[in-house]
């Protein structure tokens, strides 16, 4: 039962790290690593899945939801928006691989829908972001303290 509420927070901690909540999913996962009572490999899975499922919901505001955007829950800023999508024209869908980056990433993943970004080449990039960052957190964690 407690794997499962840790596992559980872990995925709504790194969906919500992915939108514009305050929140920092590495402020739970280096914790669980250090703690090694969870295999790694489950930690970086269930925290790239809800970090890459909280990018697709930025994806999809941006796709259909942009009226929404002066609205305090929308994921991003106006003037966010502005810089994201200056990069986003600047530098081409390669620029997702930035979405994990704080502060440009969410916004980023927003602008890839507003500008029409198809579904699948947006997953694929970010989730190789996504997953990069995991991993190399947890090479950084458990090969700093061991």
């Amino acid at each position: 039962m407690e794997t499962t509420i840790i596992f559980a927070s872990l995925f709504i901690v790194s969906f919500g790290a992915a939108t514009i909540l305050p929140l920092q999913s590495e402020l739970m996962i280096v914790p669980l690593l250090l703690g090694g009572k969870h295999p790694w490999q489950m930690v970086i899975l269930v925290a790239s899945i809800g970090n890459i499922l909280g990018s697709m919901t930025n994806w999809l505001l941006g796709r259909f939801f942009l009226k929404f955007q002066d609205r305090r829950w929308f994921p991003a800023s106006r003037a966010g928006l502005v810089r994201a999508e200056n990069w986003y024209r600047r530098y081409g869908k390669a620029s997702l691989l930035l979405s994990w980056v704080p502060i440009v990433g969410d916004p980023l993943t927003v602008v890839a829908g507003l500008l029409r970004e198809p579904f699948w080449s947006f997953t694929a990039l970010v989730s190789i972001a996504k997953v990069g960052r995991y991993l190399a957190l947890t090479a950084l964690t458990l090969g700093a303290f061991k």
